[in-house]
């Protein structure tokens, strides 16, 4: 069971982390809920169902860790519920810091551009872009994460990927007017 469990790390460690990330912003908040995303799942897995697609039931572990670690941060009591859990993460973002959390914080210190520009995207944005493009869920999943319909989860990660886009596509470069070119021109 043991060396199964932790197969399913390796194969899938580097997404739940990108997913926490995307949810709360590198740095030790995301590293937490990654932690607890795998204590968790390592306690569930002798009943989990052979035909389960584990990925996406990691990712949904992930979520609700997530939401736990804002839960704990915050210290103070929240109702639960999915659209609490949205909420919750709303409010976080909202806040001190925003999603992204410590600035510089990154693996990979010459992407952290891009956790900025995810971070900037609005929550429900966000959640359904990571949900989808990071963890892989179908559509139906992230609308029961999130505490909206299919169409929704579809809108907002259609929108939150069209913000990407305009944020991180660099514009044009126009060519030199004539009278630029001469003013250059030795």
């Amino acid at each position: 069971m043991r060396a199964a469990f932790d197969a399913v790390v390796d194969r899938h460690g580097a997404t739940v982390l990108r997913v926490c990330r995307a949810v709360l912003g590198p740095g030790a908040d995301a590293d937490d809920a990654w932690s607890e995303t795998f204590l968790s799942a390592l306690r569930a897995w002798p009943e989990l169902p052979e035909d389960t697609d584990v990925e996406a039931w990691l990712v949904r572990v992930a979520h609700r860790r997530a939401v736990d670690v804002v839960r704990r941060a915050s210290r103070t009591a929240v109702p639960t519920g999915v659209a609490d859990d949205v909420a919750v993460l709303e409010a976080r973002a909202s806040g001190a810091g925003g999603a992204r959390g410590a600035p510089g914080v990154d693996d990979d210190e010459d992407g952290s551009w891009i956790w900025d520009a995810v971070a900037a995207l609005p929550t429900r944005q966000r959640l359904c872009v990571a949900y989808r493009y990071l963890g892989g869920l179908r559509y139906a999943e992230i609308a029961e994460l999130t505490g909206g319909t299919e169409a929704a989860a579809r809108r907002a990660a259609a929108d939150g990927i069209a913000a990407l886009r305009r944020t991180l596509t660099p514009p044009p470069t126009q060519a030199p007017t004539q009278a630029q070119s001469q003013e250059v021109a030795p």
